[in-house]
């Protein structure tokens, strides 16, 4: 028999070591530091003779816990959590990227993604260099002698674009550069980039790790070498993820699949469904025949996520309208909630990106960013229904 454990068992049964009281459900380590039996053992310890927890900024049970959950999920070697997702994006990129470096990434990414690229790491002689998702035939001409990595989102937001991730795998290793993937759209549940070639894999685990819209954090998983390096810069600058925190998403990855399941399945519906409704220009959604990477998306996703895109009619006064009009939805930048989110990206989450790089990626006046919850199908149809009607 197999020792082979399914995604679901993974989930539920992957766990801390019991304490001396036997406890069935794994209870929270909410402490700073650990003691030593003897100097030498604090010697050895620190010296990483000995493996073993030493402070919380480095390591904790809670957070150790999360991490194996998703490093088992993603096979990955290694994994080191954070307080946030985007403390794990530049803590990733902080670690790996040196002066004079340059880096290529798919335009559609997340707007503060998007300010570090473009605010922060020029000041540090860090440069990017972006390519259209519909245009990755051109990624090999912006790799320069300097370039690190590739960097890219699928699906995208807020847009829910496709990337084939064997084919951008191909491109890095061609060059003897990184391949780092955004993976928090799909969660380890629905995509696993490692497999397709990927060296890393990043989360924000505030998004449907979590799914009840409670804590914040972040994990990046993959190759050990490289985790090394992004562990002992995490070490120094501090972005290490809180016990508590760390506890409620591993509690919380007991139910993703059933979650995500549900969550996949109302998305498909509703997208179905505006497809055919005259108040909507277009929608996108993975599993949409009509989506333009459909068939990318069923080559290496299960299910196709919890986010649709959509344009209202009208622009700016027919997305204002639509969103003062919504009465059940939450109107909210979160997404991967129990509940049914609707966002305007163009005024919230990707405010700050220049008008003509929002144009470029698709992100209109009248986008509506919508992610599924676990409301029944017919009372989120109706409360989308009626505020495009109204």
């Amino acid at each position: 028999m197999s020792d082979k454990k399914n995604f679901e068992t993974l989930a539920v049964r992957t766990q801390s070591e019991t304490t001396q009281f036997s406890e069935h459900s794994v209870p929270l380590y909410l402490t700073s530091g650990f003691v030593f039996e003897d100097a030498e053992e604090m010697r050895a310890s620190f010296a990483e003779e000995k493996q073993r927890d030493l402070y919380s900024r480095y390591s904790n049970p809670n957070v150790n816990e999360f991490v194996d959950k998703i490093c088992l999920m993603e096979g990955a070697e290694a994994g080191f959590a954070f307080a946030s997702g985007m403390a794990a994006i530049f803590s990733t990129f902080g670690a790996l990227l040196s002066a004079g470096d340059h880096v290529v990434s798919c335009s559609s990414v997340f707007g503060a993604t998007h300010g570090l690229f473009t605010k922060y790491f020029p000041k540090w002689n860090i440069n990017c260099s972006y390519f259209d998702v519909k245009d990755v035939d051109k990624i090999e001409s912006l790799i320069q002698p300097t370039t690190k990595f590739i960097y890219a989102e699928t699906p995208t937001n807020p847009g829910v674009d496709v990337l084939d991730l064997e084919v951008l795998s191909k491109i890095a290793k061609k060059h003897g550069i990184l391949l780092i993937i955004d993976n928090c759209f799909a969660t380890p549940y629905l995509q696993q980039p490692i497999k397709f070639g990927a060296d890393l894999v990043i989360h924000s685990a505030t998004k449907l790790i979590d799914g009840q819209g409670r804590v914040l954090g972040g994990i990046t998983v993959g190759n050990k070498e490289l985790i090394r390096e992004i562990y002992l810069f995490s070490r120094l600058t501090g972005p290490a993820l809180s016990a508590f925190n760390a506890w409620v998403l591993s509690k919380s990855l007991e139910t993703l699949a059933v979650r995500a399941d549900r969550q996949c399945e109302n998305a498909l519906k509703l997208a179905e469904f505006l497809e055919s409704h005259p108040k909507v220009k277009w929608v996108k959604y993975p599993f949409l025949k009509s989506h333009p990477q459909y068939e990318i998306a069923i080559k290496q996703m299960k299910l196709g996520g919890t986010i649709v895109a959509f344009e209202v009619e009208g622009g700016v006064d027919g997305g204002r309208n639509f969103f003062d009009n919504i009465k059940m939805c939450s109107l909210s930048a979160n997404l991967g909630d129990t509940r049914t989110i609707v966002t305007h990206p163009a005024s919230t989450t990707h405010a700050k990106v220049e008008p003509e790089v929002k144009k470029a990626v698709g992100i209109t006046d009248g986008m509506v960013r919508c992610s599924l919850g676990l409301e029944h199908i017919d009372d989120i149809i109706a409360d989308i229904k009626q505020a495009l009607e109204a």
